[in-house]
């Protein structure tokens, strides 16, 4: 019982998930804000083509 409650791999495990969890959001949250910057100036390129 001694050896399981010292045993660290469960905890280290759990630590990297969260921190790929994290910075998996960061990747997403990231990619639809450049995604509506880039959708907005392809609007307007188009519009002055158009003209």
């Amino acid at each position: 019982m001694a050896n399981f409650l010292h045993n660290e791999q469960g905890a280290t495990a759990i630590e990297y998930g969260l921190l790929t969890a994290l910075i998996v959001v960061g990747i997403v949250g990231a990619t639809a804000i450049i995604g509506i910057g880039i959708s907005d100036t392809f609007s307007t390129l188009a519009q002055a083509i158009a003209q």
